[in-house]
């Protein structure tokens, strides 16, 4: 990838969203990563860590599921550091509870963290990227928006959509130089995983046939090809990086 691309990862400071920023940074970005803003502590001890392990990651605070919000931050982001070039839209959280006890704020909480946010950011970043003709989106997914999950009706909706918006803003960006493509992810070894029960774990563990979680790299490496500029060609595709859990034509 050529050096100083501007790249910003939403969630950044997560534990998938930390390994992109990181493979990006390698790759030769100017990596911001976005964080909630009542996560500034976490944040902030994040960014130092990095530091000290050799990636100069810039953060910004802003709650991507406020419009306004995410707005005053890509207009900071892109003042102070310059033009973004990459965009990963990974903020994600999780309310989970069956369609029949989910109250509306779980299902809200998640649509508007998972989903809308997606087009918070997207909306200005997209704009700059067409002007300039050039530009990568890649939107984070998940199988379970491929399959549905029991007990995360708010979760997979959200999920889902997030591929028919990739689509649908493939097609706006494919003759701008503007590539908006999916990574869907099955379970992975991070926080939010390593905070399910042990017999859940050992259950989903046994119906993946590769046997074992993706590790945050795995997934991270699929983000960093779609990246690239000279990956130009692939647009509006969702790629699975999932172990097996779900196979599809």
């Amino acid at each position: 990838m050529s050096k100083n691309k501007v790249a910003l990862v939403t969630g950044g400071t997560g534990g998938l969203g930390g390994e992109i920023c990181r493979q990006l940074f390698t790759s030769g970005c100017k990596v911001v990563a976005n964080y909630y803003p009542a996560d500034k502590e976490h944040s902030e001890k994040w960014q130092v860590e990095q530091k000290a392990a050799g990636f100069d990651i810039e953060i910004a605070p802003a709650d991507v599921s406020d419009f306004d919000e995410t707005g005053a931050m890509i207009t900071d982001i892109e003042s102070r550091i310059g033009p973004i070039d990459v965009l990963v839209n990974c903020a994600g959280i999780t309310r989970d509870a069956s369609i029949k006890h989910m109250t509306i704020d779980q299902w809200k909480a998640v649509i508007d963290t998972n989903l809308t946010s997606a087009f918070n950011v997207t909306k200005p970043v997209m704009l700059g990227m067409t002007e300039r003709g050039y530009g990568r989106i890649i939107n984070i997914s998940s199988v379970n928006g491929q399959r549905g999950q029991f007990g995360q009706p708010n979760y997979s909706a959200a999920k889902a959509g997030i591929h028919g918006f990739t689509m649908s803003a493939a097609y706006e960006g494919a003759r701008k130089g503007v590539t908006v493509n999916t990574v869907a992810p099955g379970y992975s070894e991070t926080a939010m995983t390593a905070d399910m029960p042990e017999k859940v774990l050992e259950s989903i563990i046994s119906g993946i046939p590769m046997g074992r979680m993706g590790h945050p790299a795995e997934i991270a490496s699929a983000v960093l090809w779609l990246a690239d500029e000279k990956n130009s060609y692939t647009t509006g595709a969702l790629i699975p990086v999932n172990g097996g859990l779900f196979i599809s034509h």
